[in-house]
């Protein structure tokens, strides 16, 4: 986990995020997208017009029965069963909608993420970058799932409470009549509306108050609660690992670690709640009730009907509640924002992996593909990500046909194998990659996805590519025949094999694909040196017209190639401006 910046601001994280989001509306769904925005608007003018005559049908049913009349009772029964059935329809409609868009949405935004990280080695070099990015599945999966849901039903909500506020301030000034100030002639018109603003601003500005430790606590509690997801997966991954090495102890006194950070986060975002949800309650039990005890003189002096008097209490409780709605969503708001805020600084950390200005300014090692049948290793420095040179003035020149061991040091060996490989671009100097372009890199731990032991060997190319009898003779070249029954058998191959296996595996692909240059990271190391040694002939044999290039630090290895390039560590330590890489090439 890498150490972490300070997130964006609260209005600038909002901003950033519009920025990164609102292409979605201009994208390829445009169409679609805006039918169903402009949908959502209309519903929410249908469940406007809804409430506003379900409130005239309270005045007219309550005056009815003040009147004691049985025939307009059962006329507004007829009526409540029009506007019961249109709720229904409009309500369902629109959660059909916004459910769509919600989806659609996210499916974008997730789409642009993905692309930014897995894309140019950013998956791999984002580890090594300074920044809040800690958790980026977390954040592509769960952060993106909760801003784009809870931003649309916000904007929803924030929409619907506008229209309420306009549509019935104009009922409750109407129905309220005027007030006259006691001891004077004072006569306020609409008094209901202003005591209805006054009621919801006291209401907004101690919610405000009561509330701002919540926003805090929600945005620490997202954090840890995504470390405590990390680090559970961590664990699956390394599962043999952990058990062989007995560390259960360790990774559950880790686990019970993480739980505890939760654990105080959610006590923190607990006592956040405790204070805007006592005083939520509070507001909310008094809001009926107030509006009619404020009304009731006009109503005992004969100047409102029974009918008038509950409609004014329910415009009241309607103008409040929409005027209340920055206090009602302060929770769902600070769940938006603190998501947004892991967002917009993980697309900024991807984005400036990938931005050129900022590779020339840090002297990142460059890496370009040439245009003839040769390995270019131009004044290559390697550093570290924080900057510290581990070897430097490589220059050397590898050629189609080749076979080269790597020795020497073993970190700088290994961060040559990813410089070349494009994963390690702190340094400085060039990489010129060969016109033939063919390279296979097959490192230490090789990776088989989940599926047919087939689409694992093919990896990453289609399994259409390759005949059925090709892959059982690689199979068999690579001493791991026995798999052949289970070609087209389903499995997480990177657990069912042993490594010694996987490695065959990783070389019977190779085989299968037929690169023109393969560079191999230690990646027979599990096999016992007889068996090592046969799978290098092997690739001799099979690609004779391939450069092979070897990092190993196995005795006897020598006689099985033509060069042999020493990979040291400098020993007087230096610094390169805001690189990191490291090796020194010496060819013998």
């Amino acid at each position: 986990m890498q150490p972490s910046s300070s997130p964006p601001a609260g209005g600038s994280s909002i901003r950033q995020f519009w920025r990164l989001s609102m292409p979605y509306w201009h994208s390829e769904r445009k169409w679609k997208a805006g039918i169903a925005t402009l949908l959502l608007v209309l519903l929410t003018l249908a469940q406007v017009a809804l409430a506003i005559w379900i409130s005239y049908w309270h005045r007219e049913l309550f005056d009815a029965l003040e009147a004691r009349s049985m025939r307009e009772v059962l006329v507004q029964a007829a009526v409540f069963g029009v506007i019961f059935a249109l709720t229904v329809a409009v309500t369902a409609a629109h959660l059909h909608i916004k459910r769509w868009l919600q989806l659609d949405w996210r499916q974008w935004l997730t789409r642009r993420l993905l692309d930014a990280w897995l894309s140019d080695r950013h998956l791999y070099q984002l580890r090594f970058t300074v920044g809040d990015h800690d958790n980026p599945d977390g954040r592509i999966a769960e952060d993106i799932r909760i801003a784009t849901e809870s931003a649309i039903g916000l904007a929803h909500s924030l929409l619907f409470s506008l229209l309420i506020l306009g549509s019935f301030a104009d009922i409750l000034s109407s129905v309220s009549g005027s007030f006259e100030v006691p001891g004077t002639d004072i006569v306020v018109g609409g008094y209901l509306v202003w005591l209805a603003f006054l009621y919801a601003g006291l209401g907004t500005v101690l919610g405000a108050l009561l509330g701002r430790p919540l926003v805090k606590a929600t945005n620490r509690l997202q954090t840890v609660e995504a470390n405590l997801r990390y680090g559970l997966a961590r664990e699956r991954e390394h599962a043999e690992s952990i058990a062989l090495m007995r560390g259960e102890a360790v990774e559950r006194r880790h686990a019970d670690s993480l739980f505890d950070d939760v654990g105080r986060g959610w006590n923190r975002q607990t006592i956040g709640y405790l204070g805007i949800v006592s005083f939520s309650t509070a507001y909310g039990t008094l809001l009926p009730v107030f509006p009619i005890l404020v009304a009731a003189p006009q109503y005992i002096a004969g100047v409102m009907t029974l009918g008038v008097l509950m409609q004014a209490a329910q415009a009241f409780q309607r103008l409040t509640s929409a005027l209340s709605w920055p206090v009602d969503n302060l929770g769902e708001l600070a769940r938006c924002r603190a998501s947004m805020d892991r967002i917009v600084s993980l697309y900024q950390d991807l984005e400036a992996l990938s931005a050129p200005e900022r590779a020339r300014a840090h002297n990142r090692i460059q890496v370009r593909v040439g245009t003839e049948r040769k390995l270019v290793l131009r004044n290559l420095t390697l550093s570290n990500p924080d900057g510290r040179v581990l070897a430097e003035h490589l220059d050397t020149v590898v050629r189609r046909g080749e076979r080269v061991l790597i020795g020497g040091d073993t970190s700088v060996a290994v961060c040559l194998f990813k410089a070349v490989a494009g994963l390690w671009p702190w340094g400085q100097g060039e990489i010129v990659l060969p016109a033939d372009h063919g390279i296979v890199f097959l490192p230490q731990r090789p990776y088989f996805p989940d599926g047919t032991l087939k689409a694992a060997l093919c990896y990453p190319h289609a399994e259409t590519e390759f005949e059925h009898g090709d892959l059982l003779h690689v199979l068999e070249c690579a001493g791991v025949a026995w798999l052949a029954p289970r070609l087209y058998e389903s499995d997480s191959w990177d657990h069912a094999l042993p490594l010694r296996a996987r490695q065959r595996l990783a070389i019977a692909r190779v085989l299968l694909q037929r690169p023109a240059w393969v560079f191999l990271e230690e990646a027979t190391n599990a096999l016992d040196p007889e068996t090592e040694l046969l799978m290098i002939e092997l690739l001799h044999r099979e690609l004779p017209d391939s450069t092979l290039m070897m990092i190993s630090f196995h005795n006897g290895m020598s006689h099985h190639f033509t060069h042999k390039l020493a990979v040291n560590r400098l020993h007087e330590e230096k610094y390169v401006q805001a690189a990191p890489a490291g090796a020194l090439l010496g060819e013998a």
